[in-house]
């Protein structure tokens, strides 16, 4: 298991990268439909933070193969703990009477106004496939003894990927009438090869961040002996 009296310059840093990329791909990105023509495939619609949210398994990759499941388990708990304060905040925000000089309640209200179902919903996926992700990294990188980085990289982020959409898009818009469940079904699917893509996209980037840390740090953990029960702080 990790050291716990070991001390890195970097993990800090990462750890708060991840956490504000989180954060910020939930709260401001869900607000935004946007849409684009590509060639070939025409218009596309989909929520903007599809764009961002990825990133946050960039980190978590990084995270995992650097310093080990334990310490990634930490800030995996830590961005879950985030998105709960930002879920209440926002709620309590948009529940508080606008003064009578302010004009932008509904505006408000759209941005920041998401339903407890849906910040539930994003919470639990959330939890479930970054848990997934880093669990499937650490152990391909022991059973491949370190080999084919960019392989586990692609392999966990599916994992992780396919159950954060296979349980987010249900639980969020399943027979709620906002959308019709086929369509529901279809997001499942458009958005988890999306967010696959962008992890593809950022693999030679990852990859770098990656060799840097690990000479940075002096560090290139294995989880051989980690105890994976997600629900414990301990490393």
């Amino acid at each position: 298991m990790p050291n716990a009296e070991r001390t890195y310059k970097y993990f800090d840093l990462v750890m708060v990268a991840f956490v504000v990329v989180l954060v910020c791909s939930n709260l401001i990105g869900p607000a935004k439909a946007a849409q684009i023509d590509l060639p070939l495939i025409g218009a596309v619609t989909f929520g903007a933070g599809v764009l961002f949210f990825p990133i946050s398994y960039i980190f978590g990759d990084i995270l995992t193969e650097v310093y080990g499941y334990a310490r990634a388990r930490r800030v995996i708990w830590t961005g879950f703990a985030a998105l709960i304060f930002a879920a209440v905040m926002a709620a309590v925000v948009v529940a508080l009477p606008p003064a009578p000089t302010w004009e932008n309640q509904k505006v408000y209200e759209i941005a920041f106004g998401n339903t407890w179902r849906i910040a539930g919903a994003s919470m639990i996926a959330y939890f479930c496939g970054e848990f997934v992700n880093s669990f499937v990294l650490a152990k391909m990188k022991v059973a491949t003894k370190g080999a084919y980085m960019r392989t586990r990289f692609v392999a966990s982020t599916v994992a992780g990927e396919a159950v954060d959409s296979a349980i987010f898009y249900p639980l969020a818009f399943w027979n709620s009438g906002i959308m019709p469940n086929d369509l529901v079904l279809t997001l499942v699917v458009s958005q988890f090869v999306a967010k696959t893509l962008v992890e593809v996209a950022f693999l030679p980037v990852t990859t770098r961040i990656v060799t840097a840390l690990k000479k940075a740090e002096q560090e290139d953990h294995y989880d051989r002996d980690t105890d994976f029960n997600p629900f414990t702080l301990k490393e």
